[in-house]
């Protein structure tokens, strides 16, 4: 056999040989360092046995694949470590991932004093350095392992492989675990890890299966990668939109409220006031929009009718029981509601489209486990739009709401943040949908031909489809790395009969609309967290709950500094006066600690001159201005929502 090694050499074997062979016989240092390896581009693990002409690389920690089989032998082994402990928890999965590794479990929820000491047991083991070794059996054998070691989950997956497919296991020590690997040959290769957290975690992603307890954790080749990788975690911990957005008096949760239900504090209500009124003026004056306003709940009836009470019911806040005359819910969206708006009055071809948008609070039964700060709550506000629309109108009209989204990100400046996809149909569960398959696939070809069209880079993900549509979500990540979704714009070509819309054409006959649902923003208390988070809570000036403080030096210019408030305030500038009785050099402080974009000091020169002495967060000191100046300057950045970095 030829094997060609990555830089080109050839190596010859008579007979088949293991690739950590290969590794040692190129040197004894490469195999001790050696963690996967490529044969022909596929990742393979080290035990593989090759046995016929090919190209290898040799995979090291400083390859991600290679340090990926690391880390995926440090997830194993912190399962092991969680089994020795606490012997009734039962296993699931447990990849590596981008930054590092987690594993699910069905245990209690994890403290972090049970991480500290999963920790402490993950080092004896790597201390005690057991191979791992690799090994195969037919399924039913398989199967009756796991069973008899009381490991559900494993079970499942193992019924849930191809008939075809080959059932591997890897055991280090007294642990073995259902994988495909790769694993490292030994555990005392782990140099440096680090559980990182614990959360809830439903088994296959899944709501209707059970809440797991998944524990998150790194490694690393060396040490010092560890540490930076620690501060690195620290560091952005400091932009976290919960710790930045209770510092400043945003928002904040309180327990006998309930979770998943923020508090708005006045600079947090503030900013999305303003967000709203952008979005709702932009709306009803720029893309012709009319507006509508409908009832927080209704009866199932409209849900039944809807199909939300059949697909989306556990996520639906209740009031009643079945049993009862009338059984209301919350509305977790506004489309049934604006459908029957629509039917209030017969509509010609020649009314359509006709585009509703309403700011509308919704209501989503989320599990406990999923909720986070602002980016996933119980209640919440949406910039929510359903257009009607002849069918020879469609592909413009979610033209138009894709160029719509796109404005909402530009002028927010996290256009660059956001990434596009094309969320699906998985015809292999077929319950979870309703209409027929050609519609589903055309649709999907549309949307594409359309992304295409307009030249946006996008991913395609099976399975992320709304129940009556293919969509298109702008997603993005938190501080953290994970996604949520931001706007949605989805295609509907079958709730209108559900729901008897139709229009009638220019021969008269009826014919059935076709529906978008879409966010111009998506969830107000969403995008207010990603903007605190982007923006470190120092905002561009026009979302700035508190946009100029003025600050006389002593109290004898109060006086003037109250006349220039009032001017400020008269041209809707969000303005306050610091009349305390502190030095200037406090109240300066004060006002940067508090991200205050500009602030105007004030004293005998600036009341004599009618001046004001302009600090900023963008410039420093910018000098004294002619109040009138400066208020056509900030009036003009607050009417174009310009977009100034911060130098401080």
């Amino acid at each position: 056999m030829k094997i060609i090694l990555k830089d080109g050499s050839v190596r010859e074997y008579e007979a088949p040989v293991t690739i950590y062979e290969i590794a040692a016989d190129i040197s004894e240092g490469l195999a001790r360092v050696a963690h996967a390896a490529e044969v022909d581009g596929i990742v393979s693990d080290l035990r593989t046995v090759i046995d016929r002409d090919c190209e290898l690389s040799i995979l090291t920690s400083g390859d991600p694949n290679g340090l990926a089989a690391m880390r995926h032998t440090t997830s194993h082994i912190m399962a092991e470590a969680v089994k020795r402990l606490f012997p009734q928890a039962k296993v699931a999965i447990g990849p590596s991932i981008e930054h590092g590794f987690y594993y699910d479990f069905e245990h209690a929820p994890f403290t972090r004093e049970d991480l500290d000491a999963i920790e402490a047991e993950m080092k004896k083991i790597i201390k005690e350095g057991a191979k791992v070794e690799r090994f195969t059996l037919p399924r039913n054998e398989a199967v009756k392992m796991m069973e008899e070691a009381g490991e559900d989950y494993k079970v499942e997956l193992i019924n849930d492989l191809p008939d075809d497919a080959e059932i591997s296991f890897y055991r280090q020590g007294g642990f073995t675990d259902l994988c495909a690997g790769p694993h490292l040959m030994n555990t005392k290769n782990i140099k440096a890890f680090k559980l990182i957290s614990s959360s809830g975690a439903y088994w296959r992603g899944s709501s209707d299966n059970t809440m797991l307890q998944r524990i998150y954790g790194t490694a690393f080749a060396k040490k010092e990668e560890l540490q930076d990788y620690l501060d690195y975690l620290e560091k952005i911990k400091l932009r976290d939109h919960n710790k930045i957005g209770r510092e400043m008096e945003l928002f904040t949760t309180v327990d006998v409220i309930g979770q998943g239900l923020p508090l708005l504090m006045p600079k947090g209500a503030r900013i999305i006031q303003t967000l709203q009124r952008w979005i709702e003026d932009e709306e009803d004056f720029n893309r012709g929009y009319v507006r509508t306003k409908t009832p927080f709940l209704a009866k199932s009836d409209l849900y039944k009718l809807s199909g939300h009470w059949d697909m989306y019911r556990e996520g639906m806040f209740i009031l009643g029981e079945e049993e009862d005359k009338e059984v209301l819910a919350l509305r977790p969206m506004t489309c049934p509601f604006q459908y029957f708006i629509y039917k209030a009055s017969q509509k010609s071809y020649r009314d359509l489209p006709i585009r509703y948008g309403e700011t509308a609070t919704l209501f989503r039964n989320e599990d406990s486990g999923e909720m986070h700060g602002l980016t996933r709550v119980r209640q919440f506000t949406i910039s929510e739009g359903h257009l009607i629309v002849r069918p020879d109108q469609m592909d413009k009209e979610f033209k138009d709401c894709l160029d719509f989204a796109r404005y909402c990100m530009r002028t927010l400046g996290i256009e660059d943040e956001v990434s596009y996809r094309l969320s699906k149909w998985n015809p292999d569960k077929r319950d979870k949908y309703i209409g027929e398959a050609e519609v589903w696939e055309d649709t999907q070809n549309r949307i594409r031909n359309i992304m295409i069209e307009l030249d946006i880079p996008f991913t395609e993900a099976d399975g992320e489809a709304a129940f009556y549509g293919p969509k298109v979500d702008l997603q993005a990540k938190n501080v953290y790395g994970k996604e949520d979704t931001m706007i949605t714009i989805q295609w509907d070509a079958v709730l209108a009969e559900r729901f008897d819309l139709y229009y009638i054409d220019q021969n008269g006959d009826k014919v059935r609309p076709y529906i978008i649902h879409r966010t111009a923003l998506g969830c107000y208390e969403r995008t207010l967290a990603w903007l605190i988070e982007l923006y470190e809570g120092k905002f561009p000036t026009w979302l700035c709950p508190e946009q100029v403080r003025v600050l006389p030096i002593s109290d004898k210019y109060e006086a003037y500094a109250e006349a220039v408030r009032v001017k400020l305030h008269s041209e809707n500038i969000l303005v306050t006066c610091d009349n305390r009785a502190e030095k200037i050099g406090y109240k300066i402080r004060d006002a940067r600690l508090n991200k205050i974009p500009y602030m105007l000091v004030v004293g005998a020169q600036e009341e004599e001159d009618g001046t004001v002495s302009v600090r900023s967060r963008f410039a420093g000191d910018e000098g004294a201005k002619p109040l009138a100046d400066f208020v056509r300057q900030i009036s003009e950045e607050i009417r174009d929502k310009v977009i100034r970095k911060s130098s401080e």
